[in-house]
């Protein structure tokens, strides 16, 4: 059997193995776009992603450039605790249609008051990309990391393997 060696990977991709920990959070000028219902929920040039060790990046958009009311508190009164980033609290989404209304219970997250380091978090929000209709980042579609913890948008230009799934937890 031959020696193992490990994997190239070509500059323009990333790997999860590569992100640091503590999470860098990063500005991008990509253009993220979620929609839901068949609605344009939000469109922006000024996200943020975060990248740590394992993750897919979660992309954090500005409160505003979601439409007007959609982002809600959430019911659940869900909150968590991120050892680096601080107190999260969840956001449930409502979206205008033809038929009504369409509600999307803890949607995403966001940190009112982040953590020294993370500051920059203030105003912005998260999405599971799960829980929407689709995610599309410079106009690719985005896959849902797997499992409802972390959060993250798996592009063409992240590699795993991936943290969240099955089996991944004790990683």
């Amino acid at each position: 059997m031959g020696k193992l060696r490990p994997v190239t990977v070509e500059s323009e991709w990333e790997s999860v193995w590569d992100y640091p920990r503590p999470p860098r959070v990063e500005p991008t000028d990509e253009e993220v776009v979620v929609r839901h219902a068949g609605v344009e929920v939000a469109r922006t040039r000024r996200a943020l992603r975060v990248l740590e060790t394992s993750h897919p990046p979660t992309y954090y958009l500005p409160v505003e450039a979601l439409g007007d009311g959609m982002l809600r508190p959430a019911r659940s009164g869900r909150s968590s605790v991120c050892e680096f980033k601080g107190r999260a609290v969840y956001h449930d989404l409502a979206v205008p249609t033809a038929d009504g209304t369409q509600h999307v219970a803890d949607v995403g997250w966001s940190y009112p008051t982040p953590s020294a380091g993370y500051e920059s978090l203030r105003g912005y929000v998260a999405l599971y990309p799960g829980r929407v209709q689709e995610c599309r980042v410079d106009d690719e579609l985005v896959t849902p990391q797997e499992g409802d913890f972390y959060g993250g948008w798996i592009t063409s230009r992240v590699r795993g393997p991936f943290k969240g799934g099955p089996g991944t937890w004790g990683w």
